[in-house]
């Protein structure tokens, strides 16, 4: 893994940064999602819902929830989801029904053990502290409640790896550029580097208070899940 963030924003700036990228990428960020993964993103939102195993009717929010893609794949598995993220661009983008609210998910307003699961879609390698969204997670859930948290990853196998990186590092940008806004989905490849080892951050979310946590590849490598247990 490249672990190299040379010119990449750190701590308040970072924050501010990705704020305003996301505000400004908003209008066509679902659109060239698609087109960039095609529309594997979708199933791997819907695998990430199935691996809660919640059962009907429970609360789950999904932090960094951008336009609703997340709150749209648990409605349909008639689950009761909110939505928070710092972004309002993103927010007044969305196309989800749901309760959709502006927060900072490091400090959630929410009460201590209020939530059945948790899911984050393409999010961790944006925030600026990990340990800390891992034990706000912990804090609002349920003894026993879930999460979700599905972001990007490296191929493990040598030729997969290759082609991920010169289709993401190479081609991504030009799509973003030619659908969108060039600066953003050529920081958005780079912003991988943010992301610790995985074995990391399974270390991470177990010392927030989680057992059970694993973390799985989804075909063809380039996005993982992680996902666990309250205690």
């Amino acid at each position: 893994m490249d672990l190299d963030r040379s010119n990449l924003p750190e701590g308040e700036e970072k924050y501010e940064v990705v704020r305003e990228m996301f505000d400004r990428i908003a209008p066509r960020y679902d659109l060239v999602n698609r087109i960039m993964t095609f529309r594997l993103d979708v199933r791997w939102r819907k695998k990430t819902v199935k691996a809660l195993a919640l059962p009907s009717e429970s609360i789950v929010i999904d932090l960094a929830c951008g336009t609703g893609d997340f709150c749209i794949e648990l409605e349909k598995a008639d689950m009761f989801p909110l939505g928070f993220d710092f972004s309002f661009g993103m927010l007044e983008a969305s196309r989800s029904t749901t309760q959709l609210s502006q927060a900072d998910v490091l400090r959630l307003p929410i009460r201590e053990s209020a939530i059945d699961g948790v899911t984050c879609g393409f999010a961790l390698r944006n925030l600026t502290a990990l340990p800390a969204f891992f034990e706000e997670v912990a804090r609002v859930l349920k003894p026993g409640g879930r999460i979700g948290f599905l972001d990007v990853a490296e191929p493990e196998n040598r030729f997969l790896n290759w082609g991920h990186h010169l289709y993401f590092d190479r081609v991504v940008p030009k799509v973003g550029a030619l659908f969108s806004d060039k600066s953003a989905y050529s920081y958005l490849p780079r912003s991988f580097s943010y992301l610790p080892p995985y074995q990391e951050i399974i270390a991470m979310i177990e010392q927030a208070g989680f057992e059970q946590v694993e973390r799985k590849l989804f075909a063809p490598g380039s996005a993982q899940l992680f996902s666990g247990k309250k205690i």
